[in-house]
């Protein structure tokens, strides 16, 4: 399978086979001088947005390469969409969750600032994280092949998820939950994962979004780490919804 690169400056939507398509800047650096792409050989191209063109290599430069197009590959935008609203989390706990998560399928991601994240995103701090996040979810979606980058919101707080996602259907992941997230029916409405910090969702966070119309399910007997919950349950979303 060729490697993957992206430009989302590029227009891909009605690229069609035959046509030159240039990619430029950090990726056609990347793509020459570390990977050592040469003329003649096979790569794709996407746009972040559904479109992936495959072709061979007509020409590079130091910061440039040009394709002729053979293949294109449409993907819808997925939907219901599946959205995790992953809480701050010590250590890169929480980054490994949306390299996971990414890999596995999410659409959009929220970094939550739940009342026990040991984490804490403020001023440039908030705005570096939330670069490093998209950082991880492009090179994931790279990684695994993927047309669409998901989306990485600004931070959210407690009340600001439970007013973020209207209409959407809120689905807190909590160990001690009586419905199993195995048994859910879906009504076509966009999907949110809430997953807590290592110390879980505080009792008045689960009631508050609770309020607001939030599930409470567990995905099985045992208490996930906050690295692992959300992609566990993105995994069985995406095989009831027929992704996989």
């Amino acid at each position: 399978m060729s490697s993957l690169y992206f430009d989302e400056g590029l227009e891909l939507a009605a690229a069609a086979a035959g046509d030159v398509v240039e990619l430029s800047g950090d990726e056609a650096r990347h793509a020459v001088t570390v990977a050592r792409v040469r003329v003649g050989e096979t790569l794709s191209i996407g746009d972040g947005r559904g479109t992936i063109v495959t072709g061979a290599v007509v020409s590079t430069g130091a910061r440039e390469l040009s394709l002729e197009v053979a293949d294109v590959s449409r993907d819808a935008r997925p939907s219901p969409a599946i959205v995790l609203a992953q809480a701050l989390a010590k250590g890169d706990r929480d980054e490994l969750a949306v390299q996971a998560a990414t890999e596995l399928g999410v659409d959009r991601i929220v970094p939550w600032a739940a009342a026990r994240s040991v984490s804490r995103w403020e001023g440039p701090k908030a705005v570096k994280g939330r670069q490093r996040w998209a950082t991880i979810a492009r090179e994931a979606s790279k990684q695994s092949i993927r047309a669409w980058i998901p989306e990485v919101d600004e931070p959210a707080t407690t009340g600001q998820l439970a007013s973020r996602f209207d209409g959407a259907r809120i689905l807190l992941l909590e160990p001690s939950a009586e419905a199993a997230i195995t048994e859910l029916e879906f009504d076509g409405r966009d999907l949110v994962l809430v997953v807590g910090p290592e110390g879980g969702i505080a009792p008045a966070e689960l009631e508050r979004l609770g309020a607001a119309g939030a599930e409470q399910v567990r995905l099985g007997t045992s208490v996930l780490r906050t690295s692992t919950a959300g992609p566990a349950a993105i995994a069985v979303l995406s095989a009831a919804l027929g992704r996989w």
